[in-house]
């Protein structure tokens, strides 16, 4: 894991100007995918997205962890945090400047992390056992923010939303790099804790709104490891917990998002008429957002619905406009968790329609676009699409490319675990099994075979 994107917020947070004037005309989630490049150029791995760009530009984060401090440097050559308009790590943390060998950090192959924050980062995943709210977060100090003495105490909604927050962050970047079967009873606990932290109730209405969409999203992130990893019945409880959270709050971002879920769960589970009316719900409830891509989303959430009805024309004409909010391009109203959603989603999903349509060619066509235009860091949606494309080109009757394809999909799931996705290539195996004979079928099959036992 990398360490968490900050270190401390200060209770008047001062705009920073100075980042805000280095972004330019880009919008927050354009810089935001510039940063993840210039990390991935220097070794780095950090979860920026548009709202983190937000935070700091709001000075919500006084000075960045030590992964996003070198990526902003390599960002910008010859500046120091200072001239990037973040205050001295020193300040921030409250403590005297600290010789230089103590605040060297440990080096490890891929990642780099502060081990008090980690330490603390391990507990919030996987210790959240007390009773209450006020043990809970006393335990669970969230993610290397210190705590003023008896805050756990006589405020636990306060201490505890940031770690809820951080933990929908958490959950979703070791999603895209691991898949969901790994997380997901990890996940629950401190989804639990998020309720509770909400039970216990505050008199500050704004901390209030950040749990009951903190919890609500993280019901969703937990929901979604469920699904992904074949426990419909589980999935279908958080989501329903979400949505419920959402119309008791009135929020109606956090209810656009459990509508959208469900009627993804819902297609995959067989229910493709609640898929079409849990999307167009969610279409309602988000017409208002401001969010052409959100729509574009949504529209294929719909789309999926109609494939799986058989209704063609219904399907295509949910697909056409999915491609045309699409192309209206992002925007600053995008949801956070929507961060997954770009051109390769877009052909991914687009492929799943035609494969429930029956139109093996097309689907493979969408398919192998959605490989190819896939960001290799999003290791599970590499090997989501790659195994659809496998199946596809299987159906379509072209057993050489898909086996080809299903080798690749297997080499990435020695970093993945998706229930899902190895129960394609389960089935994309028992297609292919015919073509046995040919060389690169049997090289496939028995690699499968060796996979699962």
């Amino acid at each position: 894991m990398t360490s968490s994107p900050y270190v401390s917020a200060p209770p008047s947070p001062r705009p920073n100007v100075a980042f805000r004037e280095l972004r330019g005309q880009r919008s927050p989630g354009e810089f935001a995918a510039a940063v993840r490049r210039a990390a991935r150029e220097i070794g780095e791995r950090v979860s920026c997205d548009a709202r983190y760009i937000g935070r700091v530009e709001a000075g919500e984060i006084r000075c960045p962890n030590y992964a996003y401090e070198r990526v902003f440097l390599h960002m910008f050559p010859g500046r120091t945090l200072t001239d990037l308009g973040f205050a001295p790590r020193s300040a921030v943390r409250g403590r005297g400047t600290r010789p230089a060998v103590a605040t060297a950090e440990p080096q490890h192959t891929h990642h780099t992390y502060d081990e008090e924050s980690d330490v603390r980062r391990r507990a919030f995943m996987t210790g959240m056992t007390g009773s209450t709210a006020t043990v809970a977060v006393t335990t669970l100090t969230p993610f290397g923010v210190p705590l003023a003495p008896g805050e756990a105490a006589h405020h636990p909604a306060r201490a505890g939303v940031g770690a809820v927050e951080e933990a929908i962050r958490r959950i979703r970047l070791l999603d895209d790099r691991h898949g969901a079967d790994g997380l997901y009873r990890r996940a629950a606990t401190p989804l639990r804790t998020a309720f509770e932290l909400l039970d216990a109730g505050t008199a500050q209405r704004d901390v209030t709104e950040r749990l009951q969409t903190g919890a609500g999203e993280l019901a969703i992130s937990v929901g979604w490891l469920a699904h992904d990893s074949g426990r419909f019945d589980d999935a279908r409880s958080h989501y329903a917990e979400a949505l419920a959270t959402a119309r008791m709050a009135g929020d109606e971002a956090l209810e656009a998002h459990a509508f959208c879920n469900t009627a993804f769960l819902a297609r995959d589970a067989g229910r493709p008429r609640e898929a079409v009316r849990a999307a167009q719900a969610a279409t309602r409830v988000a017409a208002g957002s401001g969010s052409p891509r959100l729509l574009s989303l949504l529209a294929l959430r719909e789309a999926g619905g109609w494939a799986g009805l058989g209704d063609q024309r219904a399907c295509e004409r949910c697909l056409a406009r999915a491609q045309a909010l699409f192309a209206r391009g992002a925007s600053e109203a995008d949801p956070e968790w929507m961060s997954f959603y770009g051109e390769a989603e877009l052909e991914g999903l687009e492929a799943q329609c035609w494969s429930a349509l029956g139109n093996w060619d097309r689907a493979a066509r969408h398919a192998r676009r959605a490989a190819a235009l896939q960001d290799p860091h999003f290791t599970r949606n590499m090997a989501l699409y790659t195994a659809e494309l496998a199946d596809d080109l299987a159906r379509a009757g072209q057993p050489d490319e898909s086996a080809a394809a299903g080798a690749r999909a297997l080499g990435l799931l020695r970093d993945v675990r998706s229930s899902r996705i190895e129960s394609m290539l389960a089935t994309t195996a028992r297609v292919l099994l015919p073509h046995r004979r040919a060389a690169g079928v049997a090289a496939f099959l028995e690699s499968h075979a060796a996979s699962r036992r």
